[in-house]
């Protein structure tokens, strides 16, 4: 697996999105690769912190159209799935350093991250409602939580991309600096964090976390039958359609 690539160096595991000729978009074997690193981070008491990572000009153009509807997802044990549990159960301390666009999951990934480093050329977007979908990961959950209910439904009703200061504005992000910085930045914190004694770490996350982890769960359970379902219907066979075809959509019937 050459399109995520794992590294493990002073106690801290990097999962780098690397499929830059796509756009770092996410296939089913991705999914797969990094659920299992996740697994492994989990387990290994010796890795104390995990980074997720794309290139300075991408951090993920979210999923793979192609493979999305060539291997839809078939349960709750689907690799996204396996992903969506791991990032969310994850009881140490998760990173993300993020450049360029972040589309779909690309961002929604970030709201179960414990820190996040963006680049100034950021650009976050949920258009889930813009292929005929719902939301996923929780963000239905998470995004309102931290954006507040205004700026999360404009967020995930319109779609549309915010910037990286607007996301340090409402709490995504934790800092923004030059792309050729972001990568770099994130591995020094998550150093810092790793030489931290890993039981305090671990025991203060899951009290920050306490009693919101099952909602958590629930939620994504419920969207993804929802995704599940609408993935099947007129609109987003459209969207697909539109998207493959390289056309403007058409809402109008559906």
């Amino acid at each position: 697996m050459t399109d995520i690539l794992t590294h493990v160096e002073a106690g801290v595991m990097t999962i780098t999105l690397n499929r830059l000729d796509r756009k770092n978009s996410i296939t089913a074997a991705m999914y797969g690769a990094m659920a299992d690193a996740l697994a492994t981070a989990e387990a290994d008491a010796s890795i104390r912190v995990a980074v997720f990572q794309g290139h300075e000009t991408i951090f993920s153009a979210g999923n793979d159209i192609g493979d999305f509807l060539n291997k839809p997802p078939q349960g709750m044990e689907s690799p996204v799935f396996r992903f969506l549990r791991g990032i969310a159960t994850f009881t140490k301390p998760l990173l993300a350093a993020v450049c360029g666009p972040a589309v779909g999951v690309g961002t929604t990934m970030l709201f179960h991250c414990d820190l996040v480093y963006a680049g100034d050329n950021a650009a976050f977007s949920m258009p889930f409602v813009n292929l005929g979908l719902c939301p996923e990961a929780a963000s239905s959950l998470l995004v309102p939580q931290m954006l507040g209910y205004h700026r999360a439904a404009e967020a995930l009703l319109l779609g549309e991309p915010f910037m990286a200061e607007a996301a340090l504005e409402v709490g995504l992000v934790n800092r923004v600096v030059p792309p050729t910085e972001a990568n770099n930045v994130a591995q020094g914190i998550a150093r810092k964090l790793a030489a931290k004694p890993l039981s305090s770490l671990i025991e203060t996350k899951r009290l920050m976390k306490k009693g919101q982890t099952q909602l958590v769960m629930q939620q994504m359970a419920d969207e993804g039958q929802s995704f599940g379902r609408m993935l099947g219907e007129p609109a987003a066979k459209e969207a697909f359609g539109a998207f493959m075809e390289k056309r403007k959509p058409d809402f109008s019937k559906v």
